[in-house]
């Protein structure tokens, strides 16, 4: 493949961030006296594992449509949110409406906390992106290979050139696969697709290690690290604002964590909750976290796809959940021992 020089680079990441809908996504219209309950109700509680600055956006364009809700945002990574809601829902004090969670095997460990809950286009999301009928895939995140476009010449195509050679120790970065359940289903893509000679092969180039998507990305803007995959939400608000980086969607195909949102038993404000889930699942929701947050979707007829993900000859590859929870300790136990890495 030829080499691409910065400006081609950058024109490419402006059409991935900005490109339009291959066509209109349907309106969201709630069921009747909905929107009525959800605002006497007023307000509710949003627990999440997604990155903050992210869903603020999501809050912003459901309160363009739904005023009357104002949303309370708790953020934390993917281990303490799960212990915070254990800890709650064993004190009687679990205060969130709606949870939305990377980790789909821990969120079925505490499936009896939710109520049953389906959107009304529930027929039209595909079956193995869901964890449960009461945990749903509002949102799918998307790994890809980035890298910095002035220190890159030639545009990466396949997971393999995240190895080397070539690259000087620390050129490469990683996120360590003990981060949550988004690193979790890159971690299984790498062993079962790519085969076991692919982390010894990457670990060989002593990549730098980050515990999360959001200092990586960060250092490859920087320039600290050349190429490295990482989650297509953690860059895209960079992209959009003239970061020289480069995304690809490596042809052997793209790993996507489907995450896991349900309404608890116990919410306070259910009629909100049920709104904006219902909303989010809905194909304007889902246009809107594809097209301006990097999200895929779940529908099985996507109102957006970005541009450079050509879906009929690459392929979207999603864990089964019965391997996505049996394998975790272990394979990420000899991860680390490959990698070095230690807690």
């Amino acid at each position: 493949m030829p080499s691409l020089n910065r400006r081609t680079l950058l024109a490419g990441a402006a059409g991935l961030a900005f490109a339009t809908s291959a066509r209109a996504a349907a309106r969201f219209e709630p069921a009747p006296g909905l929107v009525e309950a959800a605002n006497k109700e007023g307000r509710m509680v949003f627990y999440t594992a997604s990155l903050a600055e992210v869903e603020q956006e999501v809050i912003n364009a459901f309160n363009k449509r739904f005023p009357g809700v104002k949303i309370e945002l708790l953020r934390a990574s993917g281990g303490q949110l799960i212990t915070r809601i254990k800890t709650e829902a064993a004190t009687g004090k679990l205060i969130a409406d709606v949870v939305d969670h990377s980790d789909r095997g821990s969120m079925l460990e505490i499936a009896d906390l939710f109520t049953d809950y389906a959107p009304p286009n529930a027929a039209d999301y595909r079956t193995d992106a869901q964890a449960s009928r009461k945990l749903w895939p509002r949102i799918m995140a998307s790994w890809t290979i980035t890298y910095n476009t002035a220190l890159i010449d030639k545009a990466p195509t396949s997971w393999w050139d995240v190895t080397g050679p070539g690259f000087k120790p620390g050129q490469i970065g990683e996120v360590i696969a003990g981060s949550g359940g988004t690193t979790w289903t890159r971690v299984m893509f790498e062993r079962q697709v790519l085969g076991e000679a692919y982390w010894a092969r990457q670990a060989a180039t002593k990549p730098m290690l980050q515990v999360s998507n959001g200092p990586l990305s960060d250092a490859v803007v920087r320039g600290e690290v050349s190429i490295c995959p990482v989650l297509l939400n953690a860059v895209l608000p960079k992209m959009r604002d003239g970061a020289p980086i480069g995304i690809v969607f490596p042809k052997e195909g793209v790993p996507v964590s489907p995450y896991a949102a349900g309404i608890p038993k116990t919410a306070p404000h259910p009629n909100a909750a049920r709104l904006f889930l219902d909303w989010s699942l809905s194909e304007e929701g889902q246009e809107f976290v594809s097209r301006d947050q990097g999200s895929l979707s779940a529908l099985k007829v996507p109102p957006y796809v970005p541009e450079g993900l050509d879906l009929k000859t690459t392929k979207l590859w999603l864990p089964e959940n019965a391997g996505y929870v049996a394998l975790h300790d272990k394979w990420i136990e000899e991860w680390n021992a490959i990698y070095g890495y230690r807690q």
